[in-house]
């Protein structure tokens, strides 16, 4: 079983914080090193400032792309939290996928059929690459796609660019499945789970290397908290809520 542990925080002012620079994910930290070798080698070595500078710089810039700052993550029991940090690129009623749907052997059930809202969060370069879990529960499968490396922001994205399905299923039999998809820039997806780990609602569950996207399928009648074009905070903000949700309007401005 897998955990998480962490100081319990609230709207009263129970908790204590305080400002610290977020830590770089272990995954990331050996690009950092090669990015700042090879940056020290031009600037030392061979004394090509021209080029050894702009790298120190990008050296930093891959070191800020692993960053994995902690979060505050509600406790609700009908919250479905982001998977992602970004920007919510799309909202449509859709099939879900079916490598989610259809009986994979293990005896415990897929998504049923039928179609349901996708949220898509596409995440920039700049953006926090750690992908948390929408809810807690029982990683009931993971399903690797190779394909291509298209624009993630595009619809088709989903069906074919390299992509990782995983399902998530609580004790009451809740199941949210969520996809994280490789784009253009993006090469490899990075597991932290396998079928049969327990997680924790905003647990770490993986990453997405240098821009990407994340689907959520949201179970039927239960209808996204969050606009087209916002931004939203893995693990943070609220995606959807269980049941019904009104028609939520916002101004861009």
């Amino acid at each position: 079983m897998l955990g998480m542990a962490g100081e319990i925080l609230d709207n009263k002012g129970g908790g204590d914080v305080s400002w610290s620079w977020p830590p770089i994910h272990p995954e990331g930290r050996k690009y950092g090193v090669i990015a700042v070798a090879i940056s020290l080698a031009f600037l030392l070595i061979l004394d090509w400032g021209i080029i050894g500078w702009p790298l120190l710089a990008l050296s930093g810039g891959v070191f800020a792309f692993f960053r994995d700052p902690e979060r505050v993550v509600p406790q609700q029991d009908d919250a479905i939290v982001a998977p992602a940090d970004g920007l919510i690129s799309l909202i449509s009623q859709v099939e879900p996928p079916a490598e989610l749907q259809i009986d994979d052997g293990s005896g415990r059930p897929g998504l049923p059929a039928g179609p349901v809202t996708r949220v898509s969060i596409f995440m920039s370069v700049f953006d926090v690459h750690i992908n948390r879990a929408p809810i807690g529960g029982l990683i009931s499968r993971v399903v690797y796609i190779p394909g291509k490396f298209m624009n993630a922001d595009l619809d088709k994205a989903s069906d074919e660019n390299e992509r990782q399905h995983i399902l998530v299923e609580r004790a009451d039999g809740l199941a949210i499945g969520f996809t994280q998809i490789a784009g253009l820039v993006a090469r490899r997806i990075v597991p932290f789970v396998k079928p049969g780990d327990t997680v924790a609602v905003g647990q770490r569950v993986g990453l997405i290397r240098f821009g990407s996207r994340v689907d959520v399928y949201l179970p039927a009648g239960t209808e996204p908290k969050v606009l087209l074009g916002q931004k939203v905070i893995a693990g943070e903000t609220v995606l959807a809520e269980l049941g019904g949700q009104k028609l939520l309007e916002g101004i861009a401005q």
